[in-house]
């Protein structure tokens, strides 16, 4: 039996919810508990990371294309005060495409309740708040407001532990 309040489990004949303090009258319904924000966030969450990553994984594929044709000969001839750019954008461009690879890990891990995934998306998160505005960081503040959380982490370890169980 559930308190219809919270959804916590109450026992037979107990007056108060001992989560919410609700008083119970009558009889108690039988509903499952209410699901909590990670878990109605985190495949949703799962998704904007594989989204985000593709994005920046073209972005990098056509910085670094950019860089390596069009920037090719600049270098070249006596005016050598722009011949930084082209190993500048490619280090950028590989980057940019690593941070990609590490938010396609981390979407997939969020969507397979993987037990690091969380950790990494939190990271990502960081990175992105500055790094990719404003798309970045709206993804990373919404990252932080689903999974960064005491609570959060609680219910993500219990999602993790649902999972592996079945």
């Amino acid at each position: 039996m559930f308190c219809d309040g919270c959804g916590a489990a109450v026992q037979a004949g107990q007056a108060f919810c001992s989560k919410c303090g609700k008083q119970i009258i009558g009889p108690v319904s039988l509903m499952q508990p209410l699901p909590g924000r990670v878990q109605n966030h985190v495949r949703l969450l799962g998704l904007f990371w594989l989204a985000f990553s593709a994005f920046n994984t073209v972005g990098s594929v056509i910085l670094y294309v950019l860089a390596n044709t069009l920037l090719a000969h600049i270098g070249e001839g006596p005016d050598v005060r722009t011949s930084f750019l082209r190993p500048l954008l490619s280090v950028v461009a590989i980057l940019l495409f690593a941070k990609a690879a590490l938010g396609f890990v981390a979407g997939w891990g969020l969507l397979q309740h993987e037990g690091w995934a969380r950790i990494l998306a939190l990271v990502l998160a960081f990175v992105s708040l500055f790094t990719n505005i404003p798309f970045g960081t709206a993804l990373g503040v919404y990252t932080m407001w689903v999974l960064l959380p005491t609570e959060s982490e609680r219910e993500y370890d219990a999602l993790v532990a649902a999972h592996a169980a079945a």
